[in-house]
């Protein structure tokens, strides 16, 4: 289901009406992954193998040596010997041609690599690659076999480059193929013409809107329906499928219902309850999910389950269905990066090959590349999913202004003794005729309820009044002690 408003783009992918992604995409903060860029060095740094990149961006981008193409050898074609040094392969100053690997995450800069590649279709143009490959998820060898050979088949001798041949191209005819291959030739021809006249810091080539993306990538033949709530980009997806993908052309509709497209199936609840910790199951059990910046972390509680045979039983089964979960709210939280998932701890072996089985096959039809580990001597379920944008959180919530994003905010008591001090602290170093305490409701209530015998002991101690007064658009530990 697309959802277009003016400023905003919201894609949501159901399968058997339940909501398992979810793409945003604003017109202030497109995403940049994809994007071609003729970047400056701006920066070499040997100690840690990379180079900071100037694509006219906030923040410079993240060049590693590994992510950087090195030349071949000329009269036969094989790769020249491998260099790790950083300086060997750019210069501070020099113009280069980069792909946006990752977009900037938190406080990081985007990653950045020369290994460029172009994707259309049913095929991925790597200019700077060799040989064919075929997607993992084609599980067919005769078809796997089939599709790699027409690709080879099409290739002029002498042409440099390679392709990768997406899921997508499954059972797809080789006249398809070559001509998608014909149009990712043209369009390199006419990027690298553009980069090499392209200043520094400017964008060469950007990816697809987001409609026309998730055409592209995500609509085959196990989608049945694309429901578009406006008019002009329900055309554009319409034209765009009859180009490239003429059998799925059909399955583009126009929403035209009274009610707003997202409160189909509760996806707009079903966002809202995605930006919480907790996550409740079925069963009674439940998740809490933890986002820092340098993993994730999933708790599984049994809750309010109770089971009906015996303890050992109990635990599986809330593994089993927490297993579930936590692989859709990966995809639809879009978490990536080290996951950590704590699982209740299981006596049996059996249970836990089958609860770590159960995890892996539902993380089978994520389209965002997962590793999942055994299961570690404490318990613990690590595993890894490939993280190319933000999460969801990070895309729609900014950090709590009052907490400041450490997710906790000081008690009324921790404020209260706070102010107490400063009180003495003011006593000891300046003449004044009383005290003025402006603090939060609840802070204010407390000094005048529990804490009043300590406050008059503090008047008696300065010899000095201390008159309260609640300050409306102060927070729970914002507090001034003014001297009068």
């Amino acid at each position: 289901m697309i959802n277009v408003s003016p400023r905003e783009t919201r894609a949501a992918l159901l399968e058997n009406g339940v909501l398992q992604e979810l793409f945003v995409e604003r017109a202030s903060r497109r995403g940049l992954t994809g994007n071609l860029y003729q970047g400056r060095v701006s920066r070499v740094l040997p100690g840690m193998q990379a180079a900071f990149i100037d694509i006219g961006l906030e923040r410079t981008a993240f060049l590693h040596a590994s992510d950087i193409v090195q030349p071949d050898d000329a009269e036969n074609g094989d790769a020249a010997p491998r260099t790790d040094s950083i300086r060997e392969l750019v210069s501070e100053g020099a113009d280069i041609l980069v792909q946006v690997l990752k977009d900037p995450l938190g406080t990081k800069g985007a990653r950045l690599t020369t290994f460029v590649t172009i994707p259309s279709r049913y095929l991925v143009f790597m200019p700077f690659g060799h040989g064919v490959g075929v997607s993992a998820r084609i599980e067919n060898e005769g078809e796997r076999q089939r599709l790699r050979e027409a690709v080879q088949s099409a290739v002029v001798d002498g042409e440099a480059g390679g392709y990768i041949v997406r899921t997508a191209a499954e059972g797809a005819a080789s006249e398809a193929l070559r001509a998608d291959m014909l149009f990712l030739r043209r369009l390199w021809e006419v990027l690298d013409a553009n980069a090499h006249s392209a200043r520094a810091g400017t964008l060469v080539h950007e990816d697809l809107a987001l409609p026309l993306r998730l055409m592209r990538d995500l609509v085959g033949e196990g989608v049945d329906r694309v429901l578009v709530d406006h008019d002009a980009t329900c055309d554009r997806m319409r034209e765009f499928a009859t180009t490239f993908m003429p059998a799925l052309g059909a399955r583009v509709e126009r929403y035209a219902g009274s009610r707003p497209i997202f409160d189909l199936h509760a996806v707009e609840e079903e966002i809202q309850r995605s930006l919480d910790r907790k996550v409740a199951l079925k069963s009674g059990g439940y998740l809490i999910i933890d986002q820092t910046e340098a993993l994730t972390t999933i708790d599984v509680n049994t809750g309010a389950y109770v089971g009906h045979r015996n303890l050992e039983e109990t635990i599986f089964r809330t593994n089993l269905e927490a297993a579930v979960a936590i692989a859709r709210q990966l995809r639809l939280r879009n978490l990536g990066g080290i996951v950590i998932i704590d699982f209740i701890d299981m006596q049996e072996e059996e249970h836990r090959r089958q609860v770590l089985q159960a995890l892996e096959k539902a993380l089978a039809a994520d389209h965002a590349r997962t590793n999942v580990s055994t299961v570690s001597p404490l318990g613990l379920v690590e595993m890894t999913r490939k993280r190319t944008r933000e999460s969801l959180a990070h895309q729609l919530c900014a950090p709590c202004a009052a907490c400041e994003g450490r997710g906790y905010v000081k008690t009324p008591e921790t404020v209260c003794y706070e102010i107490f001090r400063e009180i003495l602290r003011q006593t000891g170093q300046f003449e004044f005729q009383e005290l003025l305490v402006l603090a939060h409701q609840d802070v204010i209530e407390r000094l005048l309820d529990e804490e009043s015998a300590a406050l008059g002991e503090l008047e008696v101690l300065t010899g000095k009044p201390i008159r309260l007064q609640t300050e409306a658009l102060y927070l729970i530990d914002q507090y001034d002690v003014v001297l009068m």
